[in-house]
């Protein structure tokens, strides 16, 4: 059976603190360890209410330090918002004190609009094809130092930080094919190209010293509750926020409501439920149903999970019902 994973945007709900956000997802760190999830990933957004990890390497690490041995990564860290050499330092850093335990997942977007993008002192004009060279440095810093040598990442240079490539179109698995190296497909937020990319992975992977085969995660919305009922009450908090990230009003994740079909129009409920077709939402039955299907028709190498839940017991007992729904299919 594949390892399942989880990916975390330290959600802020509504009437809290980043603070808190950051409590709640050291705890479900600690119980995705327990359960045996296999990596906890955090993703850097920016100039967003309802998210509290935009220094991400750092939540990272407060998450590594309250954490054993699963692994914690970044699912992951725009790169045309950085300098490489600090990346490779950041991520050196952590590889040092939690040896063998990062990841670095790297993807091309800004993570916010684009006048916070202008804050963040990215290169405006190059939208996005300085990609690849942005990469080529990363990857030299980590490298081994050559002779002569004369910038280097301290620490960084020669650690062995397993390198992703995030997307949610076409150029991510082109690009992850043709260098060798993983690939995670945001299909939580953005699931249009999914089979596609997919494919066009598997078909133009070509071997590198990082990775002799194809190796492709999915990700995908799920939210367990005892009935498809409860479940869909509680997904509709994310709802919501999809539908204000539409409207163009990001805020705190919002509570449940009781009538969702009152809460947005006709075109934003087709937005939203375009945007987020990726999900598995019920009852145990009905979403084990779900993975079941999802596993086979896809097979991918790994599943990573996520979703927002206002009610932090309700997202924990919801990933422990993942947990077990993961047994079961392994025992099948």
């Amino acid at each position: 059976m594949i390892p399942f994973s989880i990916l975390d945007l330290c959600p802020i709900v509504q009437g809290s603190t980043p603070s808190q956000a950051f409590s709640n997802s050291v705890a479900l760190a600690q119980l995705a360890e327990q359960l045996g999830y296999r990596r906890f990933w955090l993703a850097e957004h920016h100039n967003m209410p309802g998210i509290a990890s935009a220094a991400t390497s750092v939540v990272m690490g407060h998450v590594a330090s309250h954490t054993k041995a699963i692994r914690i990564g970044a699912g992951g860290i725009m790169l045309p918002n950085h300098a490489p050499l600090a990346i490779a330092e950041q991520f050196g850093t952590l590889e040092s004190l939690y040896p063998g335990r990062i990841d670095l997942g790297l993807g091309r977007a800004p993570g916010s609009d684009m006048t916070t993008a202008r804050a963040l002192r990215r290169n405006l004009h190059a939208h996005g094809e300085d990609f690849p060279d942005l990469i080529a440095e990363l990857q030299h810093y980590f490298a081994q130092p050559e002779a002569g040598q004369s910038i280097r990442a301290v620490p960084g240079a020669g650690l062995n930080i397993p390198l992703w490539i995030l997307g949610s179109s076409l150029y991510g698995a082109q690009f992850a094919a043709a260098h060798g190296l993983p690939f995670a497909f945001a299909s939580h937020f953005a699931p249009t190209f999914l089979l596609q990319a997919l494919d066009t992975y598997r078909r133009n992977f070509q071997p590198s010293a990082s990775l002799n085969k194809p190796y492709f995660m999915v990700t995908a919305n799920i939210l367990v509750a005892d009935t498809d009922e409860e479940a869909r009450y509680w997904f509709n908090s994310q709802q919501q926020g999809f539908t204000n990230l539409h409207r163009g009003t990001p805020g705190q994740l919002p509570p449940p409501v009781d009538d969702i079909e009152q809460y947005w129009t006709p075109a934003e409920k087709l937005s939203v439920e375009r945007m987020l077709a990726c999900s598995l939402v019920g009852s145990a039955t009905t979403v084990k149903a779900g993975l079941r299907k999802l596993l086979k028709d896809l097979m991918p190498d790994e599943l990573m999970v996520t979703g927002h839940v206002f009610d932090h017991a309700v997202r924990l007992q919801s990933y422990r019902a993942v947990a077990t729904i993961h047994e079961q299919l392994s025992a099948e």
